[in-house]
């Protein structure tokens, strides 16, 4: 009698996790279609939040699973009954059981997705674990710097070009065209013609001692001809070589403003100390209301 009681009250466990289960993919749903198309951080955000559903609701399936059987003294199959249970109630299926006859098609199409969403769920959990990680941590400092501005960030592709890449895109909002291999071309330039300017500011990364003046011809050639990142040097030849004021912002220091004798709206640009794996990284910044209309 004990153990009939015992496999009605597990049944009945089950059913509970199978509608929990069913609700929270409806849940799950509803939440996707609320994301505006195109929206990349609420969808982002969304991923995030139904990652950590799904996880509580695993858990805590798993927890009551756990500790149902520890409170029977039940055989070892019926354990083994017990996982295969846990294993029919899918929260993405929606369905608690699955087809006897299924195609080899349709087999490969489910392996897919299975493997695509243990993936999609992997990426998930690791961005909620690093929603305290240094870079998330500068991202939303940084963004409540630019709030009280009415500024925004629009992204750089962070491929070594975003420096320049970053100062086409502002320059291209005053309609002046100018592509990033252009902006190379003439920060090195600039800095060839205007050695004195430069070369104390550069040292041999081996050695510790000033660049020669061959190491800082090579130095500017790779500026023209490679993706070598840019950085504080670069901005300063590139306000000069344009005549233009240019204002960096930071999460953690004031805004920096070069070419400051230049009358003239400046450049917004925003830097990211741990945007990448690479670390430091460019922005474009514009008016928030430019980022809807875009």
């Amino acid at each position: 009698m004990a153990e009939e009681d015992e496999d009605s009250s597990l049944e009945r466990v089950l059913q509970r996790h199978r509608k929990e289960a069913k609700d929270l993919q409806a849940k799950i749903q509803a939440l996707k279609h609320s994301v505006p198309k195109g929206d990349k951080k609420k969808k982002k955000e969304m991923a995030l939040e139904i990652a950590k559903l799904e996880e509580d609701l695993s858990v805590r399936h798993k927890n009551e699973l756990d500790s149902l059987q520890s409170d029977s003294s039940k055989e070892n199959h019926k354990e083994l009954d017990v996982t295969k249970e846990m294993k029919s109630i899918s929260i993405t299926s929606g369905e608690g059981e699955t087809h006897s006859r299924v195609s080899k098609a349709q087999k490969r199409r489910d392996k897919k997705a299975a493997k695509d969403k243990e993936r999609e769920q992997r990426i998930a959990e690791a961005e909620l674990e690093n929603v305290h990680s240094a870079r998330n941590v500068e991202a939303e400092k940084l963004k409540e710097i630019l709030a009280t501005r009415g500024l925004s960030i629009k992204e750089i592709t962070p491929d070594g070009h975003c420096l320049y890449n970053a100062i086409a895109d502002q320059l291209s909002r005053r309609n002046q065209q100018t592509g990033m291999q252009t902006l190379r071309k003439l920060a090195a330039d600039y800095m060839l013609s205007h050695q004195d300017d430069f070369l104390p500011f550069l040292t041999d990364a081996k050695t510790g001692k000033l660049y020669t003046p061959d190491q800082f011809v090579q130095y500017c050639e790779e500026i023209a001809a490679t993706a070598s990142w840019g950085g504080h040097l670069e901005i300063q030849a590139l306000s000069q070589a344009l005549k233009l004021p240019i204002e960096v912002y930071q999460a953690n220091v004031p805004v920096l403003r070069i070419g400051e004798d230049y009358d003239d709206r400046p450049l917004l640009l925003s830097y990211h100390h741990h945007e990448y794996g690479l670390g430091e990284h460019y922005n474009s910044v514009i008016p928030t209301e430019e980022c809807f209309d875009s």
